[in-house]
């Protein structure tokens, strides 16, 4: 198989998999709340779940590099979060529900960090940037399709969740069966390019570029608002109706697939320099997005699929280039676990200074993407470890 059809397969493999996740994340909040939970056990049940998703990649990722087991806990990932989805639709018991919601998340965990280490091998033979994005544009017609797939069925079930959960299983068994005939297909997806050895070792220490780079990720995104304020934003003060605002999002999230592309490509041509696009474009986002009049408004939302599409991709492809071959799961793991927990704790931040002062956010942020420049610049992070 050509390392281009692998990260294909692989891409359509995660654009399945988008469909039954997001399809069932985004109704999430509202099914359980059915079940009796109120806002705080909402929030409590899937933030349990995230962090289940992120902070478990910390011991996943070296899991995978000690065993080499990428494929059986990739599979195993993917298993976990097919299963849990349809068995939603069963779930008459909060408790049951919540354990479905943080299982389904936990598959993330486990198959994250080893399934970026088999896309980075077939991608460092295509070219890392436009491998993984990719595989990145594909993902994201996934969690378009899986939303609006839920919405049709609900509409059509009178709103009964059930039938939209069960839905799910059919692109939950598309992705099995993909994903063992991509295994049986190429069960040693390294062969695309030769093992690199340091002189950090199997073993060792990552280098100190991976550190300074996760940095560089972990202050950028601190400064990078999510969509879910910019949507509040959008709704509480009536700058586009509430029903348009999944519009908006689907219309990012093209944005983010085309970003994806676009600098990939530049990634393969000129290096890591590409990515000082990251912190001017983030810094860009709030004067626009937290506008009061439409336009400036939604093409905030816009420019922010677009540094997002480049978060999901080039982003993590750079960290393929910067670790040694045989620490790529563990890289993969700790690179997850510290942008998810900037990503929260930058969000909270936002959020309060949103409550505050738009005038206060918009510095912040500014500030914050200049501290995360600077890193780039300074530590002379401009090409790739070969």
């Amino acid at each position: 198989m050509s390392p281009w059809r692998f990260v294909v397969a692989f891409g359509v493999v995660s654009l399945l998999a988008d469909i039954v996740y997001e399809g069932a994340r985004s109704v999430t909040g509202p099914f359980l709340a059915s079940l009796g939970a109120g806002a705080a056990l909402v929030g409590v049940i899937t933030g349990a779940g995230e962090a289940f998703a992120l902070a478990g990649r910390l011991g996943t990722g070296p899991l995978a590099d000690r065993t080499r087991a990428y494929w059986p806990l990739t599979i195993a990932g993917y298993v976990l979060t097919v299963v849990s989805v349809p068995l939603l639709g069963f779930a008459g018991a909060l408790g049951v529900a919540a354990a479905l919601v943080i299982g389904e998340r936990a598959g993330k965990a486990i198959r994250s960090p080893a399934k970026d280490v088999l896309l980075s091998h077939a991608a460092g033979a295509v070219g890392r940037g436009r491998g993984f994005a990719v595989h990145e544009a594909l993902d994201q017609i996934g969690a378009l399709a899986g939303p609006l797939a839920v919405a049709g069925v609900l509409v059509l079930s009178g709103g009964d969740y059930r039938p939209a959960f069960w839905m799910l299983a059919l692109p939950g068994v598309a992705v099995l069966i993909l994903l063992l005939r991509l295994r049986s297909r190429m069960p040693d997806p390294g062969r695309y390019e030769p093992v690199r050895f340091t002189a950090t070792g199997e073993t060792g220490a990552l280098p100190g570029t991976f550190w300074t780079y996760l940095v560089f990720a972990m202050t950028t995104t601190a400064g990078f608002s999510g969509f879910g304020l910019l949507a509040f934003h959008l709704a509480a003060n009536e700058i586009v109706p509430v029903a348009l605002i999944p519009v908006v999002y689907a219309g990012a999230m093209a944005v983010d697939a085309v970003a994806a592309l676009l600098t990939g490509w530049l990634y393969d041509r000129v290096g890591v320099r590409v990515l000082i696009a990251v912190p001017v474009l983030s810094a860009l986002i709030p004067p626009l997005a937290f506008q009061h009049a439409a336009a400036p408004a939604v093409a905030g939302a816009l420019l922010w699929g677009a540094v997002l599409g480049v978060q999901e991709s080039t982003l993590r492809a750079t960290v393929a280039d910067l670790v040694p071959t045989a620490r790529r799961g563990t890289a993969y793991g700790i690179f997850a676990a510290g942008a998810g927990a900037a990503a929260f704790a930058g969000s909270a931040l936002l959020g309060v200074l949103y409550a505050q002062s738009l005038t206060a956010v918009v510095a912040v942020t500014a500030t914050i993407q200049a501290v995360a420049a600077i890193v780039l610049v300074t530590r002379q992070l401009r090409g790739r470890i070969t």
